[in-house]
């Protein structure tokens, strides 16, 4: 199965790339692996890590970080700006239709099973309107392209969306070791993401906020696998990161303890999953979240960010009724296709993949980072019949997908450079406006012929460049 390559056309460089060639071409071995060892000094020092737990042996990890950039165009950006934002005002607007009147179950454009039965529908908050209607404020839309002008979607993350540390720290680690290059290539910034996060969250406080609103990063604390872009962030935007046992509920507001006494919180930007916000609604057992945040939540004393039940919008089940959802609420036509899905709680899908099981992608719907997944081109007949015998025992808590030959890119390797394959995930903010900043977290599959980019899989990042016109 051939890739389109990203830097190539036949032997001709493309021009995102003209200007990298020779800095590739004239770079000698021994100075290339000395800039691979500072970057990796440079992310450790900085404590650039993320977590994976199971294995034995220190849960915390280094991402392989890889200085050749991904560089896109101008008007190839603008496209998919123009389609992230589509899709962000689609799924928002699906996310208010169903927990409200529910009007494209009722045209009977999605089953109201997938909706209604789902396990990130949240009946707690059926009939609550966020603040301007708001419910996912940051939406992390996974791409991939196969062809020069061919991107596709992936799949939709619309509750707490990571990796954008990585995309903030890949920029600056790359200034810091290759300031030439930056001064050779129009490339447009990312460093204003943690401002326009921090701008987004003020403009969601709830309408019983009087002054500038207070606002706070929850975090399930430094277990997380993710704690380190928590603390980031909110260092980044002058916010305060806080534990759920720094919070308190008192009559129709939130706190928060400071050495000073208690403080208004306005807006939470939750790290935390639904079922750990507040013991008094969903886990009894959450030592993670707020007693009492939801009636709270519910009265508009305060806003959580992405709005809790956001997650029945990034179903890998639900995935496939977005295009509808864009022709149903916006009147138009999807800018970006999703991926062929065949969902196997339909009978003529479920006999399709089951008898093509070698050759597809099959996913759990509720999985994530590479997990509860097959790849049929990459597995053994063994594990094969094993998932075969998973997916028999419950046929719709899977999805499957064709094996897309992902685009790759040059990418610094043992031998020295070679194609490795590539994802894209930029992040959307939604508040008053919808923006994004020109780039996005790019990952790459560094095992020769891998299609599985999620670092808990062994893959790595880099530098996203959207050159300036």
């Amino acid at each position: 199965m051939s890739s389109y390559n990203e830097m190539y056309e036949g032997d001709r460089v493309r021009d995102p790339y003209a200007r990298l060639r020779d800095w590739v071409e004239t770079m000698p071995d021994d100075f290339r692996q000395m800039k691979q060892a500072e970057a990796e000094a440079l992310f450790r020092r900085i404590g650039i890590t993320f977590a994976v737990y199971g294995e034995g042996g220190d849960p915390d990890r280094l991402i392989p970080f890889d200085m050749m950039p991904r560089v896109f165009e101008q008007a190839e950006w603008r496209k998919l700006e123009r389609g992230i934002k589509q899709r962000a005002r689609a799924l928002n607007a699906f996310l208010r239709d169903v927990y409200g009147r529910g009007e494209i179950i009722r045209a009977g454009r999605i089953p109201a099973r997938l909706v209604y039965q789902n396990d990130a529908y949240e009946k707690a908050v059926v009939g609550v309107v966020p603040p301007r209607g708001v419910y996912s404020h940051i939406i992390g839309i996974d791409l991939v392209r196969t062809g020069k002008d061919e991107f596709y979607v992936l799949e939709d993350n619309c509750r707490t969306p990571s990796g954008v540390s990585y995309m903030l720290e890949n920029r600056e680690i790359m200034m810091r070791m290759f300031p030439q290059l930056f001064r050779g290539n129009r490339i447009e910034p990312v460093d204003q993401y943690p401002e326009l996060l921090r701008r987004t969250l003020e403009s969601v406080a709830p309408a019983k906020c009087r002054d500038r609103p207070t606002c706070v990063i929850l975090t399930p604390g430094h277990f997380n696998s993710a704690y380190y872009e928590h603390s980031f962030l909110a260092n980044l935007m002058g916010v305060e990161l806080v534990e759920g046992q720094d919070l308190f509920v008192d009559g129709e507001f939130v706190y928060m303890r400071t050495t000073t006494g208690p403080r208004r919180v306005d807006v939470i930007y939750r790290r935390i999953d639904d079922p750990f916000l507040d013991p008094l609604c969903f886990r009894p057992d959450s030592m993670l979240g707020v007693p009492g945040l939801m009636d709270v939540y519910r009265s508009g004393g305060v806003s959580i960010c992405s709005a809790p039940g956001a997650g029945v919008a990034d179903d890998k089940a639900v995935y496939t009724f977005v295009p509808e959802m864009v022709r149903f609420y916006l009147g138009e036509e999807p800018i970006l296709n999703n991926v062929q899905t065949w969902t196997l709680w339909k009978d003529d899908d479920y006999r399709y993949v089951m008898d093509h099981l070698p050759q597809l992608v099959v996913k759990e719907v509720h999985g994530s980072g590479g997990y509860g997944m097959l790849v049929g081109p990459k597995s053994t007949a063994d594990e094969i019949e094993a998932f075969r015998a998973k997916i028999q025992a419950d046929p719709s808590n899977y999805i499957a997908q064709p094996t897309l030959a992902l685009s790759t890119c040059p990418t610094f390797v043992e031998e020295g450079i070679a194609p490795r394959h590539v994802d894209l995930r930029p992040y959307c903010l939604c508040g008053d406006r919808i923006e994004l900043v020109p780039g996005g977290l790019t990952r790459v599959a560094l095992r020769e012929g891998s299609l599985v980019v999620n670092s808990s899989q062994g893959g790595g990042v880099k530098d996203t460049w959207v050159l300036s016109e």
